[in-house]
């Protein structure tokens, strides 16, 4: 385990513990998931599975996730019984990790954690890869309800939450925060037909939160970002975005589970949502100007 003064240290495993339990993976389960998807069969820690953030954890027609029939299927068919203990890696600093994290979350799997610094750490360490994709033993799984009103906020719940003057987190790039970008910067148009942030949210880029290795500042870093710079504390009720959900469930992970933040929820709607609803309160700096 790593202690960086994180208030919950059982998430995080180092690189050296991921390599010392590789055998064990009658009770043990490394997850790999990237933002390129292509990038597992290049060469994967050895024993990991590969869960597409695309293809395994999203409904195919519905803008949503997979229902609980489905994420058990998917359980089974990677060998996760409901106690394995899943340990999530990927590339970008372990943000789609995160997002995967959360997810499972979702479904209520217990034994979560995250290997810090991710495929880039791992990978710099000079440590093995392989491009054998393992098999395991189907299992039985059992999945909880879908908790999605305990980490997941939707438009509505936002909405209200900007009415009362709680707390939000945008966690794009200052250019798509201030309304001069409605994308990533380098990436494509991706839908929003108006450019801005929420009223009233603060802009803390995902990234700040990872060191020049990849893996996660300390707690006295983290806090001197979110708390000392925006004035946010565990006694707030968090809500973090960005564009679809990913970028923000590393926020999210960091708030919850590294600073202990009991009320963080995700919004997965996020500005590609939020940017085509008619009438919500967006503030864009850029058209102010």
């Amino acid at each position: 385990m790593l202690d960086k003064g994180f208030v919950h240290t059982e998430v995080l495993v180092s690189t050296d513990w991921v390599a010392e339990n590789l055998p064990h993976t009658d009770k043990i389960r490394l997850v790999e998931s990237n933002e390129d998807v292509l990038l597992y069969s290049t060469g994967h820690i050895p024993n990991a599975v590969h869960i597409d953030w695309v293809a395994d954890l999203n409904d195919a027609i519905r803008r949503d996730y997979l229902d609980e029939a489905k994420f058990a299927a998917l359980m089974s068919k990677h060998g996760i019984a409901n106690d394995t203990t899943v340990v999530f890696y990927g590339d970008k600093n372990n943000w789609w990790a995160c997002y995967a994290f959360w997810v499972f979350k979702l479904f209520g799997h217990a034994n979560t954690r995250i290997m810090d610094g991710g495929r880039k750490k791992w990978i710099d360490e000079g440590r093995a890869l392989t491009k054998d994709k393992p098999s395991f033993a189907s299992t039985a799984y059992t999945p909880t309800a879908r908790a999605d009103y305990k980490i997941r906020a939707f438009r509505d719940q936002v909405l209200a939450h900007v009415n009362a003057g709680q707390p939000l987190v945008d966690v794009r790039s200052p250019q798509e925060y201030s309304g001069e970008l409605l994308h990533m910067p380098g990436s494509p148009q991706e839908g929003a037909l108006r450019g801005g942030h929420i009223k009233g949210a603060v802009n803390v880029p995902w990234s700040r939160a990872v060191a020049e290795d990849g893996t996660f500042r300390p707690a006295a870093d983290l806090r001197a970002i979110y708390e000392e710079e925006q004035g946010l504390s565990a006694e707030n009720n968090v809500i973090a975005y960005c564009r679809i959900g990913e970028r923000s469930s590393h926020t999210w992970f960091v708030l919850t589970y590294l600073l202990g933040y009991p009320n963080v929820r995700n919004y997965d709607g996020s500005w590609t949502e939020w940017g085509n609803l008619v009438g919500v309160p967006i503030e864009n700096p850029s058209k102010q100007k």
